[in-house]
């Protein structure tokens, strides 16, 4: 037996697999349903009610997948090119940090150009953040994997004492947080009297212009040549480290607009528990989605219905809610498995 790859796979050769995987992680479980004593069909159920069964339920859906799009679109961006970009979580802060820095009243700017303006320099921020570990893998050969974790790690302790020090909110009774956001710096609900907010709409148009890039464009066209293979591309004239540098400003980028958007669409301040994970989720999001930035907001709305109707379900069946972890770690080890069976043929010799 061995594996022979396979050069232009069919559509139905992608989505099978992919589909495949997917029921079989309902499959999985519904087992880990039973096994907790519930009644499968009824978690299950519970899990759709809780996340798009109401009209409350589907925009906290929505709300929660939000910065997700915004981290798997900056995930799938990286990882099309080969750029191995773990540090999201790190360009993320970035991104809310420069809200917070610019939101508070720094500006003192008409309030129609003060949105925009912290946007622009949030995704400036997060894309300086990923320039160095971007830097240090095309001058000096170093493992961007390494470099792009650590910054995690970095900058979360470098928030953690802006909030302890110079950032903390003195009427905040002594808690690490920031001041709030003026009104003036706030995005705007979609839904009045409800938390979705106009960052869902950026990052679906966000989604929409990396689509439009990838499929559009010469810098598209470079990324995808890099990606498949870095020593062909070479030789036929790209220029393989600027491709990687252009890719990682855009990765990171991308990633601090889910800050911006948290902190000025939904929470109104930083916190060092803004976000739960969500720029690692986002690596699950972009292999959910195979790379592909349409697929993006498909699975990250996936992946937000799951937390959020896990969180339903687990009140009313009494399971737990770290069921909605095991499901998404068993989803991305499937998907990894579905891609390679894309990519390849089982033959016997």
């Amino acid at each position: 037996m061995r594996l022979e790859p396979i050069n232009n796979p069919s559509f139905g050769r992608k989505l099978v697999p992919s589909a495949l995987a997917l029921s079989a992680t309902i499959v999985i479980a519904s087992l880990l349903a039973m096994i907790a004593g519930a009644n499968p069909f009824s978690v299950l159920g519970l899990i759709i009610k809780g996340a798009f069964g109401s009209k409350f339920a589907l925009l906290e859906t929505l709300n929660r997948a939000t910065p997700l799009i915004f981290t798997g679109l900056a995930v799938a961006v990286a990882f099309r090119a080969k750029f191995w970009n773990i540090g999201a979580e790190a360009q993320l802060y970035a991104g809310a940090l420069i809200t917070v820095l610019l939101g508070t009243g720094a500006l003192a700017w008409p309030s129609g150009l003060i949105l925009p303006v912290i946007a622009l320099i949030a995704v400036f921020a997060g894309a300086n953040l990923l320039l160095v570990p971007a830097l240090l893998k095309t001058r000096f050969g170093v493992d961007e994997v390494v470099t792009t974790l650590l910054f995690n790690f970095i900058f979360l302790l470098f928030i953690s004492m802006l909030l302890e020090g110079p950032l903390k909110d003195p009427m905040g009774m002594g808690w690490p947080k920031s001041a709030r956001l003026i009104p003036e710096a706030r995005l705007p609900r979609i839904v009045e009297g409800l938390r979705l907010h106009w960052g869902f709409a950026l990052a679906i148009i966000s989604a929409l212009c990396v689509w439009v890039i990838q499929t559009r464009s010469t810098l598209g066209y470079e990324m995808r040549a890099v990606g498949l293979n870095k020593q062909a591309a070479g030789f036929a004239g790209i220029p393989v480290n600027l491709v990687l540098v252009k890719t990682a400003l855009l990765s990171g980028g991308l990633a601090a607009l889910g800050g911006f958007s948290e902190v000025a669409g939904l929470k109104g301040s930083l916190t060092l528990d803004l976000s739960p994970g969500f720029g690692y989720t986002g690596i699950i999001v972009a292999m959910l989605a195979l790379l592909n930035p349409l697929g993006v907001v498909i699975a990250a709305l996936f992946v937000a219905g799951i937390f959020v109707g896990a969180d339903s379900m687990s009140r009313a069946a009494g399971v737990p809610t770290y069921l909605a972890d095991i499901m998404l770690a068993v989803a991305l080890l499937l998907m990894v498995f579905a891609i390679m069976l894309t990519r390849f043929r089982v033959v016997r010799d």
